[in-house]
């Protein structure tokens, strides 16, 4: 582990780590006032600060640290959902309601905490986290393995064997990464504690994400495409996700795709000879053409131009110009001390975090 770059989605650790231990009356409560008015008992340090998703976002990392000893480590945050990808599609992530204030508090401080411990972190107006996370990758990926640490499936896409880029997938329960252990290490009578993965996570291969996605993980951008993501209000186009697998399987790409169909259209036969193959051969019972190909009115988006605006809304960045070198991330400029010290000064005890 010594010789790996260890990439953490803060943003996704931190946000995870605060929803995991929130007060019951704030989990169902059905207002924002109503959450509101139960902020005091989310966990605080005496001075008021709120301190739940920091203490469990300091554990984890001690615990990623001890554990599993990675050579380099880098945290990449989101600042803003106003990104280049607004410019691009005003929706973007526009269903989402507004950060609570206890866990925007939270973000702040997190950062200038890990900072102050020696890690460097990412972030800007500019891009997201994940685009940080892809540029690192692409960087550094031909001088040592490199894992992206997240639960956002969007990661996905950077998962290359070649270069031996992983993806360490954080499950919402021990016991779906275990269900993951048991189907993929099981045959080989491999257990997690022969493969040291952190809590609830599972290492994604190219091999894995085919397994669990349907599609390789250049082609996560491609399957977002046509099926979109509700997560971030990727519209995709509506109507073609259970033939999306099987039409990607055989064109590899929406463009190749798109280029069979106009082919196809220049004439009636070799149109309906377009959609028996998909029908025949691929298994798609009910033909896609109509959804892939309807035209929007009045600024509706759909078809073609829905998939391409998509896709480009799901590809992560990897080309932002970074001035920074590997040793810049080792983890030997890592002070423990510094976190100990928050932690008192957070009222967080020491055992609970270090162990």
């Amino acid at each position: 582990m010594k010789n790996k770059f260890v990439i953490v989605d803060g943003s996704s650790m931190l946000s995870t780590c605060y929803y995991a231990v929130l007060p019951r009356e704030i989990m169902f409560a059905k207002t924002e006032e109503e959450k509101q008015k139960h902020y005091g008992k989310i966990l605080h340090a005496a001075d008021g600060t709120y301190t739940n998703a920091i203490f469990g976002m300091l554990k984890t990392v001690a615990s990623l640290i001890r554990k599993q000893e990675p050579g380099y480590i880098a945290f990449v945050f989101d600042k803003t959902r106003d990104t280049f990808r607004r410019e691009l599609y005003a929706e973007y992530k526009g269903t989402r309601g507004a950060t609570p204030e206890p866990l925007k508090q939270q973000f702040v401080l997190i950062e200038s905490i890990l900072q102050e411990a020696g890690f460097k972190v990412l972030y800007s107006d500019d891009y997201e986290a994940d685009d940080y996370a892809g540029s690192l990758v692409m960087k550094f990926r031909s001088q040592l393995p490199v894992v992206v640490m997240t639960k956002d499936h969007d990661y996905l896409q950077l998962v290359n064997d070649e270069y031996n880029v992983r993806a360490w997938m954080v499950q919402a329960k021990q016991e779906k990464a275990d269900e993951l252990y048991e189907k993929y290490y099981g045959p080989y009578g491999l257990t997690k504690k022969d493969v040291n993965l952190p809590e609830k996570t599972f290492e994604f291969t190219a091999e894995h994400v085919f397994a669990e996605e349907g599609v390789w993980p250049e082609q996560i951008t491609d399957l977002k495409g046509i099926q979109g993501d509700t997560s971030d209000n990727i519209p995709g186009v509506k109507g073609v996700s259970s033939a999306v697998p099987p039409l990607l399987a055989e064109y590899g790409t929406v463009e190749a795709m798109y280029e069979a169909i106009h082919d196809a259209e220049t004439d009636k036969k070799q149109l309906k000879e377009l959609q028996d193959f998909w029908k025949e051969k691929l298994g798609i019972s009910r033909t896609p053409y109509k959804a892939l190909t309807k035209t929007g009115e009045d600024g509706e988006l759909c078809g073609e131009a829905a998939a391409m605006l998509s896709k480009r809304l799901a590809t992560i960045k990897t080309d932002i110009p970074l001035d920074l070198e590997l040793a810049d991330f080792s983890v030997e400029q890592y002070k423990e001390k510094v976190l100990r010290k928050w932690c008192k000064k957070l009222d967080i005890k020491e055992t609970s975090v270090f162990g």
